[in-house]
């Protein structure tokens, strides 16, 4: 029986090459494609695939808080992040939102394969980089692991990462199905939280801490 992959990355030519290199082993059937991590969400819920390669930096949802949506409405789907992220801070997010695998693109190829067939069995999977890097992280004690994202709800993190898209609060409200005020009442609350004051600091610190690019 084919393992079933969903893969979700916002450049096209990322996913037909993962899609090609998958379809040639044989053993994987790619079911679908997403082009950011709230259309992965949607195409999850539609096609219930085995896994979910996952890219990080995405509009209007980001990989991580995709990640976290799927596992909790379709816990059977097992998520692998193919990222060009390779700080403490993008992998720890991505473990605890339940991704049971991190590779970094430089590597993909052999060991994406080798990946989907550990984590498909039931296991975790980290790229040697990765898991370098984590180690590195717990050696030098817990001040490299602190997530200042952690005090953030999840629709506050939602709210963020549109904000600093530049998106309008009404197009915030049509998005995630609220009220105008309810997405203001929002926008202050994390903003508070942070310590930020303006829109500018704001996309400072997502723009740090992975949630966009300066693209």
């Amino acid at each position: 029986m084919n393992i079933t992959v969903l893969i979700a990355d916002d450049h096209a030519i990322v996913r037909d090459g993962l899609r090609y290199l998958l379809e040639a082993q044989g053993r994987y059937k790619v079911v679908g494609e997403a082009a950011n991590g709230r259309e992965a969400v949607r195409k999850v819920k539609e096609l219930k695939p085995d896994i979910v390669i996952m890219d990080i930096v995405m509009a209007e949802l980001n990989g991580i808080e995709a990640t976290e949506q799927i596992r909790k409405s379709h816990p059977s789907t097992r998520v692998i992040m193919l990222s060009m992220q390779s700080s403490t801070e993008p992998i720890l997010r991505s473990l605890k939102a339940g991704a049971s695998g991190y590779l970094l693109k430089e590597c993909a190829g052999r060991e994406l394969v080798n990946a989907i067939y550990a984590v498909h069995g039931g296991k975790r999977y980290l790229s040697n980089k990765v898991s370098d890097q984590m180690m590195g992280a717990f050696l030098n004690q817990e001040e490299n692991l602190k997530d200042p994202l952690s005090i953030l709800s999840q629709r506050e993190r939602e709210v963020l990462q549109l904000v600093v898209e530049s998106k309008t609060s009404a197009e915030i409200a049509d998005l995630l199905f609220l009220s105008i005020k309810t997405v203001k009442t929002y926008r202050s609350r994390l903003m508070t939280k942070l310590g930020i004051k303006d829109i500018p600091s704001l996309i400072k610190f997502a723009i740090q801490h992975g949630l966009t690019t300066v693209e």
